[in-house]
């Protein structure tokens, strides 16, 4: 039986808001060719993950919310949102699900934010995701634009201009 204690998420969520990027995850699949990739992702406020879709239909995501509080934002072709989830333990909404093909991000609304995250494996970095050409790059310099646009974008906003 694998078990993980809430000190496990205190300490993902301490190394997080220490960590560049400000995201870490602990991974329950023993290894990347799992045919079921799920992992804890402890994200702050802050981290930018750049909106990206998983080109096989058949690779959906899940994300559900086990502390704090996150949004799921998906996007057209172009980078307009169609859809936006506030999700957290208390809900309303505590999960969200992403088909296959759809582009999309998630980023922490509060501190200590902690996710489970589910999805089809196996997993290859080189093939696991499309990024939008439409998003900057993480790191680049619309980056910190893009993070605070993504914490308040509602459906039917065009992206920030620039990338």
């Amino acid at each position: 039986m694998k078990t993980t204690f809430s000190a496990r998420l205190d300490e993902l969520s301490r190394r997080a808001a220490c960590s560049a990027r400000r995201r870490l995850n602990h991974n329950l699949h023993l290894t990347l060719d799992d045919p079921v990739q799920r992992f804890f992702n402890c994200v702050e406020p802050g981290s930018y993950v750049r909106p990206h879709r998983h080109g096989d239909p058949r690779r959906w995501e899940l994300f559900v919310a086990l502390r704090g509080r996150a949004v799921v934002l998906e996007f057209d072709s172009d980078g307009r949102v169609t859809g936006r989830c506030e999700i957290s333990p208390e809900g309303p909404a505590v999960a969200a699900e992403i088909d296959g093909g759809t582009w999309h991000t998630v980023a922490a609304l509060s501190p200590g934010t902690a996710l489970f995250e589910l999805k089809p494996g196996p997993y290859s970095p080189t093939a696991d995701k499309d990024f939008a050409a439409w998003a900057p790059p993480e790191g680049g310099p619309g980056q910190p634009r893009w993070t605070e646009w993504i914490a308040i974008a509602a459906p039917g906003d065009p992206p920030p201009a620039g990338r």
